[in-house]
């Protein structure tokens, strides 16, 4: 981390877990506020909710960065306050992954080995909920990560400006199309592949894996995961960069920033029987 950035530190509740995060006050006043203040905006104009995306790969950090953001729109006076949701609610549940296959490349999967994958989730009830959340407000399905599985209509939504988050928002694919259309402002956050690499392992040792079972994990569902988002997602409004200090920079529009190549070398070695999760 560079230590000659202005580094703020912030107590924060993370999937119901207290966390401490750190923000540069550089993101803050020349990209967190500027996006936020841009959403206000849109809702003075607007005769219904406005729903703005931030989607990016996994590994990113979108939950703790979309809760921060709704933080810091509700400290702020000048700023319209936002609802931080996610879309991992529409997940299928997990008998329906545990019952049912896809065919890829030629061979029959079953959903619950891939979860977390595109084909995993319910479009259909996310456009729903989504059609519904712009005009009156709605009930929103969370994930709860005890159980493992989708929670319906927990959370009560009628704020005036909602932001999600996820992987799969922009996603260049004819089942999410119908998604994509409904945002009025979007997000993208590209990062370095071997910087997610490692902080996806990280994070599953730090769930209690060992690192050549957290490795396993990412060659087998995370890494395939990256590699379609950072591959087949729409162009956004904004494009920011995560680098490897944890901080942001907004690629602005004539600016060429170019990414590692991602490559999942193992793919075809590994199962999830591999793995002891």
């Amino acid at each position: 981390m560079d230590e000659n950035k202005n580094w703020q530190t912030y107590k924060m509740d993370v999937n119901g877990l207290p966390q401490e995060v750190r923000f540069s006050q550089g993101a803050i006043k020349k990209i967190f506020k500027p996006f936020l203040l841009k959403l206000s905006e849109l809702r003075e104009v607007t005769d219904r909710k406005v729903v703005a995306f931030i989607a990016a790969p996994p590994g990113v950090g979108k939950t703790t960065l979309v809760q921060f953001l709704e933080q810091l729109s509700r400290a702020d006076m000048e700023i319209t306050p936002v609802r931080a949701l996610g879309m991992d609610g529409f997940h299928y549940p997990s008998d329906y992954l545990k019952a049912n296959k896809i065919t890829k490349d030629g061979q029959e999967i079953l959903l619950n080995d891939i979860k977390g994958a595109p084909e995993t989730f319910d479009v259909d009830t996310l456009h729903e909920k989504l059609r519904e959340v712009r005009q009156e407000g709605t009930n929103w399905n969370t994930y709860d990560r005890m159980l493992h599985d989708v929670v319906h209509d927990v959370l009560s939504v009628e704020d005036d400006i909602i932001l999600l988050e996820g992987n799969y928002l922009l996603l260049k694919d004819p089942r999410w199309t119908n998604i994509r259309v409904l945002a009025d402002y979007t997000v993208f956050i590209k990062a370095r592949p071997e910087l997610l690499k490692e902080r996806l392992i990280s994070r599953k040792v730090q769930g209690g894996l060992s690192r050549e079972d957290a490795e396993k994990f990412y060659y087998a569902s995370d890494g395939k995961n990256v590699e379609t988002v950072l591959k087949n997602s729409a162009t956004a409004n904004e494009t920011w960069m995560l680098q490897e200090d944890g901080d942001y920079f907004k690629i602005e529009d004539d600016e060429d920033v170019v990414i590692d190549e991602l490559t999942v070398t193992e793919d075809n070695e590994l199962t999830f029987e591999d793995i002891k999760i």
